[in-house]
């Protein structure tokens, strides 16, 4: 195996290249090499909130996604990694067929919440995506006061129907996402007037005010600087209580810090899945190895 002198740093996990990565009990000949790309790790377990089996994506003639199997597990934060354009987003978005937006883009396989066929031409996408909402990379707050953008989707879910019941809901969101005493006295100003980091959280308190099982969440802090994205990795650990999160991240230190799974992507195949120390500092595949460790992506 290769040695390598640059050292690398993933939340409290600290190690210098390849070289310490095979101190990890790990002989190199049990390492999967890089043209194998069967998933390797622990896929599936016992308490799944949802189970993906064999899904395929096509966006016309090509393939975005190849045969991925995993479970996600109740109250767990389930991190994708990966290179750019690797697949993770694509498959984020089929959790709760974002990818329907897409004329060309197919969808094969199966995807369950609990025992909820996703796919099945029977679901209606609108309460589908109230039960797994999703942030964006880039906060996107309605153009309208911080209150209606959290009673929004309540009002048209039926959720809340008179004023103290959607006064109920947006006091609760907006507390469960930290902004409640940072907003509480100006609920009638424009949720585009937020600062970058507030707007990110009004965004959340948003997809938690309709009662969601899941959270999607795709680059959350990207667009956020340190002290901002600190507060949302806080927020993430303390939602994780209530709710099951996937969070698709470039950020290698935040995925080691927030998630209980890590989830490597690599040209559209799931490559391996484990527990994030294990992944971080154990990892079982060659490719995964050269991710973490600065070899290429």
């Amino acid at each position: 195996m290769e040695s390598m002198t640059a050292a690398l740093t993933v939340g409290d996990i600290s190690f210098s290249g390849a070289d310490s990565v095979a101190s990890e009990s790990v002989r190199e000949e049990e390492k999967v090499d890089r043209e194998n790309r069967q998933t390797v790790g622990v896929q599936f377990v016992d308490d799944a909130r949802m189970t993906c089996r064999d899904v395929n994506v096509y966006y016309g003639a090509k393939q975005a996604i190849r045969d991925v199997s995993i479970d996600i597990g109740r109250n767990e934060v389930l991190a994708m990694i990966g290179p750019s354009g690797c697949g993770k987003s694509t498959f984020l978005r089929c959790l709760n067929r974002m990818n329907d937006t897409v004329s060309t883009c197919q969808v094969t396989g199966a995807i369950h919440l609990d025992e909820l066929d996703i796919y099945d031409k029977s679901v209606d996408v609108v309460p589908l995506r109230a039960q797994v909402g999703m942030v964006f990379q880039k906060p996107n707050p309605f153009p309208k006061s911080i209150y209606d953008n959290v009673a929004y989707g309540p009002k048209i879910h039926g959720l809340a129907t008179t004023r103290a019941e959607l006064n109920e809901v947006v006091e609760s969101s907006l507390k469960k996402a930290g902004l409640w005493k940072e907003v509480s006295d100006r609920l009638d100003q424009p949720g585009t007037g937020l600062s970058g980091g507030q707007q990110q959280r009004l965004c959340i308190a948003r997809a938690i005010a309709v009662r969601p099982e899941v959270i999607l969440m795709d680059e959350p802090c990207s667009a956020l600087d340190p002290i901002a994205t600190a507060t949302v990795e806080d927020l993430i650990a303390e939602l994780r209580e209530q709710y099951t999160i996937v969070i698709v991240t470039h950020n290698m230190q935040q995925a080691a810090r927030v998630s209980q799974r890590t989830a490597y992507f690599h040209l559209g195949d799931l490559i391996e899945v484990g527990s994030t120390d294990r992944v971080f500092t154990n990892p079982r595949h060659r490719l995964t190895e050269d991710y973490i460790t600065g070899r290429f992506g």
